[in-house]
């Protein structure tokens, strides 16, 4: 599950620590993973009677519990407060997903508070369908920046999807309109999104990619961040027309979309120092507005 550092202008765990919080979700997950992985097989074998003792063994070793018991940070402790499961699962996948939701919580968390502040995260975030796509398809060590707001002399600048994984850092804007339908690329202003005989306009990703390169590469030229960047207009949905497309800028669609994401899943690499130095110095330029914790 990839880790998210930056959501919008909240403030977020990886700013108080960049180069400690990715290790220790990486660690804690796999903690947890383990042992509910183990619980779920041990429950599948035992002869259980009572669907109310299974809820009962299943919250006793709750995330919260456990992190008392492995000696997680403290700030971790007061935070990670994600409940148990409400039922069984009745499958691995099924066991994989509810773990990944709570996860996915925790996440949330960690990107809008730490023990001493805390944002006012909008609700809407938690129903984002993209949120959770690059969080829970995406390895462990990709860290994420989800619309962050970069603030270098000008105004703030809203930008799309930043993912900083081990080798390369990735600019994303995603185009995708009816099921099937055509964006015909130019280099103009408006691209028309065709689907059928209907043809709407539609502003170009490429101002977006491009807005989001000059931030990211000045921000790297200032720390002397070697990582290359690589930009991408993505569309699950439909299909891409645009011969003149930039050398510079991928465009996923459907007919490529399976072999792009498969080597993104299959990247194996650990966190590496470039990667991390890389990402403190994007939170160093991204606006954070936040208030003291009253607990």
């Amino acid at each position: 599950m990839a880790q998210l550092i930056k959501l919008q202008d909240y403030i977020s765990r990886y700013e108080i620590d960049m180069f400690r919080y990715p290790s220790q979700f990486i660690r804690l997950k796999k903690q947890q993973w383990n042992k509910v992985k183990l619980e779920w097989e041990e429950s599948s074998t035992s002869q259980v009677k009572n669907q109310k003792l299974i809820n009962q063994t299943i919250e006793k070793h709750s995330f919260f519990q456990r992190l008392k018991r492995n000696h997680i940070t403290e700030d971790a402790q007061n935070e990670l407060d994600i409940t148990a499961f409400s039922k069984r699962p009745n499958s691995l996948e099924e066991l994989k997903q509810d773990f990944l939701d709570r996860i996915f919580e925790f996440q949330m968390k960690w990107a809008s508070s730490t023990v001493r502040e805390k944002s006012y995260i909008d609700k809407l975030f938690y129903k984002d369908s993209n949120v959770k796509y690059f969080l829970q398809r995406f390895p462990d060590t990709y860290l994420v920046l989800y619309k962050p707001i970069f603030k270098l002399k000008k105004a703030p600048v809203e930008v799309e999807i930043v993912i900083v994984s081990p080798t390369t850092t990735w600019l994303i804007t995603i185009l995708e309109g009816e099921e099937n339908s055509v964006f015909l690329g130019s280099n103009e202003r408006f691209w028309i999104e065709r689907n059928g005989k209907q043809e709407n306009r539609v502003l170009s990703p490429m101002i977006e990619l491009d807005r989001m390169d000059g931030i990211v590469r000045t921000i790297y030229s200032l720390y002397d961040i070697e990582l290359p960047i690589r930009k991408v207009i993505l569309n699950r949905t439909g299909y891409f027309d645009f011969p003149l497309v930039p050398y510079d800028v991928e465009l996923v669609e459907k007919r490529n979309y399976e072999e792009w994401f498969s080597s993104l899943r299959k990247m194996s690499s650990p966190l590496k120092h470039m990667q991390l130095k890389g990402a403190n110095a994007l939170l160093q330029y991204c606006q954070t507005v936040c208030v003291r914790r009253m607990d």
